[in-house]
């Protein structure tokens, strides 16, 4: 390869991270030029609003007004996709790129999520690169850990706090003793949260994330459908206090693991014991736990969003392409991923964390119990304090070691009872 010829990139997307990607590959030119052995530069840009200020100049690039077009490109070797979104102009330019035989690189965790294989697939016919380390946890390096770093290993389970913006409130509640509502408010006034925060903090984000890191770490295709999610917004300042009192910090946490009844996959607030490495991750880092059969566990933490970040993850990419390191974007070749079935969550087993908000009368205690001892439940700790704020008293429940199935069992059995103010809460105990 011909050093002094560059890697030429066209550039879907002129957002924060897409401003990112323009700034780190002038400001680390040289640097990035060495370790890449070739120039890598931007030929042409794209995005919905020519006259937009970015504070960078673009005048330098050719500007393409339909952002398809950046597929048929002549002077684009690769393009990076960063515009957003499982389908529409995202998927459609993907699709292009990859059929004009040009590499692609992007940070778009739907898209993975709902079409990586067919992606997949489409690059590896194509004999051009895949590349998405930016669609997960940011600038952390955690899909080149899995899928080359961890490639000789056979992964036991991967798990980890995989948004930053729900990390970013319970972190904020845990500090300050203030509600969910109230956080999300300061983290959507910091811009930490979108106005309409849905797919951060009902656990969607997360779960896309999940799916992609399941696939490379199992071998499996990637089946977002089969992730159970649930967010965060019925976590209350008392869970968070309550946690706190019996040796746990809460987080989002993100699971998934292989067994015998198929593929496991869930995003769910969980406790997390304070000696564990992800009860010390605050604010909105994310961070992943990987676990090897020879390796052993593997942790890596770190900037979860944001411009620097991502546009790092992304111009790494860009760097390996110039290398011409690239192989199948899943660690193993499409055809070789299986089609795992979807575990029965009800077969697993744990201790899990009940929070019930009761009429303060007598017997409510004893029917909470009643259904607890029916399903079979068995119950280490109940505990009643103080008063919620709309009048209902607090009962919290930690069990014992049982089949999720029976706890989903006495909820159902306590479902409807006039006894209960609200929905109960249902968190899981990291083990």
């Amino acid at each position: 390869m011909d050093t002094n010829t560059p890697l030429r990139v066209a550039l879907a997307g002129l957002g924060t991270v897409g401003g990112g990607v323009i700034r780190l590959l002038d400001a680390n030119r040289d640097l990035i030029t060495r370790r890449a052995g070739r120039p890598i530069e931007i030929v042409a840009v794209s995005a919905r609003d020519r006259s937009k200020d970015r504070g960078v100049d673009l005048s330098r690039f050719a500007w393409v007004d339909d952002t398809r077009e950046l597929a048929a490109h002549d002077g684009a070797d690769v393009v990076v996709e960063l515009i957003g979104g499982s389908d529409g102009p995202a998927l459609t330019l993907a699709r292009a790129t990859l059929a004009a035989g040009k590499g692609f690189v992007t940070a778009n965790k739907a898209m993975l999520a709902h079409h990586g294989l067919e992606l997949a697939q489409a690059a590896e016919d194509a004999r051009v690169p895949l590349k998405f380390e930016a669609a997960v946890a940011g600038g952390i390096p955690v899909i080149k850990g899995l899928r080359e770093g961890a490639a000789a290993n056979a992964i036991g389970r991967v798990y980890g706090i995989l948004n930053g913006t729900c990390n970013f409130i319970l972190s904020k509640m845990e500090a300050e003793g203030r509600d969910f509502a109230e956080v999300l408010a300061e983290a959507q006034a910091l811009g930490y949260a979108e106005a309409d925060p849905s797919f951060d903090i009902d656990g969607v984000d997360a779960a896309h994330k999940l799916s992609i890191l399941a696939s490379i770490a199992f071998g499996t295709r990637p089946a977002f459908a089969d992730v159970s999610a649930t967010g965060v917004r019925h976590v209350i300042a008392a869970d968070i206090a309550e946690a706190a009192a019996l040796g746990y910090k809460v987080r989002l946490v993100g699971v998934a693991e292989e067994g015998a009844g198929g593929l496991f996959q869930r995003v769910h607030p969980h406790l997390v014991p304070i000696d564990h490495p992800l009860a010390h991750v605050t604010g909105s880092l994310n961070a992943v736990v990987a676990e090897g059969n020879f390796v052993g566990r593997l942790f890596f933490q770190g900037a979860g969003a944001g411009d620097g970040p991502t546009a790092s993850a992304v111009v790494a990419d860009l760097i390996d392409i110039a290398r011409g390191e690239f192989g199948p974007p899943y660690a193993m070749p499409a055809a070789a991923l299986v089609a795992a079935p979807k575990a029965d969550s009800g077969e697993r087993r744990g201790r899990a964390y009940l929070r019930f908000t009761v009429q303060d009368k007598v017997g409510v205690l004893a029917e909470i119990a009643a259904a607890m001892r029916d399903a079979g439940v068995s119950i280490e700790s109940l505990i009643q304090r103080g008063v919620a704020t709309d009048g209902g008293v607090i009962v919290a429940i930690v069990t014992h070691e049982g089949p999720e199935r029976a706890v989903a069992q006495a909820l159902e059995k306590l479902r409807g009872s006039q006894s209960l103010s609200g929905q109960p809460l249902w968190m899981h105990i990291l083990e």
